[in-house]
């Protein structure tokens, strides 16, 4: 099959031709149909993630069809139209059972610890436990990103945010991630400032109905201005040392931040203003992908029109170009949204 692979870490990728993928007796074989191009696979090329092992195919957001089910698994057939989500549980430890396989300790992921989903094939290990079922109304490059940028948002904005109707919340950093907080916290009923650099970053989230603020040294005093005090909840969807300090410095009493976007590289460790945290009672969570078991309400969301996907895609283009969608990642995203590359 052909797949996208880079050799060293920040060597040119390019499109080779490798061995199709054997397929687990509890997992399937994915024939990717569209796969998401996101930070985090900048981050693995970068070698900012140690889990990753050279040569390397990245990729973890697709959507694509059954091709081949291991002779343990029940409840998926070849044909089926899926996805998953990039954390692929064991479906068996304490924390899988308990309903939060988001947080297994014996995750697996496509495009970091094992080959992933930027090439024609991928393997799901676990599928009855992983796999989920893409109704026939959302098209397979809207639902791409399910499995990372929409999925991350609506755990991160309705399941550790707990965002309510009426509250105030800023968004820092307005890529895919970023534009899919935005989204989801304006249908949960908040009032969301976006946060950006970028213009075109800016009037996306303008366009999807966000109050839009120019980020800068004075980001976290601007936002307390305009919120009469502080956010009720800031969501940092960049992952950036400097995100992260202000969207605790831009928060009211009380008020909750939920990391989102990865800290990793020179950000890994940054320098949080923990006495202000101590001071205001704030509260600091993570957030990392999303449960199976959550898929069923965000699935509910965009068939109801609640949620409206097109918004979260800002350009497609054709597998082949994914090697330079990686080397673009270098500079800053001259178009909003997230890039979507199809297989099919």
């Amino acid at each position: 099959m052909r797949a996208v692979r880079f050799e060293t870490f920040r060597g040119e990728p390019a499109i080779v031709e490798v061995p199709d993928p054997a397929c687990p007796p509890r997992g399937a074989l994915i024939t990717v149909h569209a796969t998401g191009v996101c930070r985090s696979d900048w981050h693995a090329w970068q070698g900012h993630d140690d889990s990753v092992h050279l040569p390397h195919i990245p990729g973890h957001e697709f959507a694509g069809v059954v091709a081949e089910v291991g002779e343990e698994v029940r409840g998926f057939a070849v044909g089926d139209r899926v996805t998953a989500p990039f954390i692929l549980a064991c479906g068996a430890c304490e924390q899988c059972l308990a309903g939060v396989p988001q947080v297994c300790p014996r995750q697996r992921q496509p495009g970091f610890d094992q080959p992933g989903a930027w090439a024609e094939q991928v393997v799901v290990t676990e599928a009855d436990h992983n796999l989920v079922a893409l109704p026939d109304g959302i098209e397979m490059t809207l639902a791409a990103g399910l499995g990372c940028r929409v999925g991350t948002a609506h755990h991160a904005v309705r399941a550790q945010a707990g965002v309510e109707p009426g509250e105030k919340v800023v968004v820092l950093g307005c890529g895919g991630l970023g534009l899919a907080c935005v989204m989801i916290a304006l249908a949960a009923g908040a009032e969301v400032i976006a946060v950006d650099i970028s213009e075109t970053a800016l009037a996306a989230a303008t366009a999807l109905g966000a109050m839009p603020l120019v980020s800068g040294p004075d980001v976290a005093e601007r936002v307390r201005e305009l919120t009469g005090g502080g956010a009720h909840v800031s969501l940092d969807a960049l992952g950036s040392a400097a995100t992260a300090r202000a969207g605790i410095e831009s928060l009211r009493p009380r008020g909750r931040h939920v990391q989102v976007g990865l800290l990793l590289g020179e950000d890994a460790d940054p320098a949080l203003p923990i006495g202000r945290v101590i001071a205001l009672e704030l509260q600091i969570r993570g957030s990392h992908g999303l449960a199976v078991a959550e898929y069923a309400e965000l699935l509910e969301d965009v068939a109801s029109g609640r949620l409206d996907l097109a918004g979260t895609v800002g350009r497609v283009i054709d597998a082949e170009q994914l090697p330079a969608a990686m080397v673009a990642m270098d500079h800053p995203p001259t178009t909003a949204g997230m890039t979507v590359a199809r297989w099919v």
